[in-house]
């Protein structure tokens, strides 16, 4: 296990509209208010999007399976931010989407294009010893923290 210990920094209310591109738009938000670290909470509905629900098969690396979902899908998600090997913050963003009697749960990636709303609250973390670096094992960027417990 590690681990990193930090403390809540600034509180972002962000609302994104009908029409706008979710991923793109938070993306363009960390960047400019200057947040390395952080908790996105988010909930509204997509007009469209593309999330992996899981590893096709469990091996390791994994090969994603992909799921597209249009047509007015409920959602709610939780989003981590950390910066990334090259300093500039990576997103990382799961959700849980639904429309009628079917739903979905996986990491929402490449496109989501916000149908009428999508509110989110951004809270910064501040302290923290906390990267997203290359796992060649895994093929995927993982959370890596300074301090491990014994």
């Amino acid at each position: 296990m590690q681990y990193s210990e930090g403390s809540l920094g600034r509180v972002f209310v962000i609302r994104m509209d009908d029409g706008e591109d979710f991923i793109e738009a938070i993306q363009r938000f960390v960047l400019e208010k200057g947040v390395s670290s952080g908790l996105i909470l988010f909930l509204g509905a997509l007009r469209e999007g593309r999330m992996v629900t899981g590893p096709r098969e469990m091996v390791i690396p994994p090969v994603p399976h992909f799921e597209n979902v249009e047509g007015g899908w409920e959602t709610f998600g939780v989003a981590t931010v950390y910066p990334g090997e090259g300093g500039e913050p990576k997103i990382h963003i799961h959700t849980s989407v639904g429309r009628f009697e079917r739903s979905l749960t996986g990491c929402l990636r490449e496109k989501a294009t916000t149908y009428l709303i999508i509110e989110a609250v951004l809270l910064e973390l501040t302290g923290l010893e906390a990267r997203r670096v290359f796992d060649e094992t895994t093929g995927l960027h993982l959370l890596s923290l300074d301090e491990k417990l014994p």
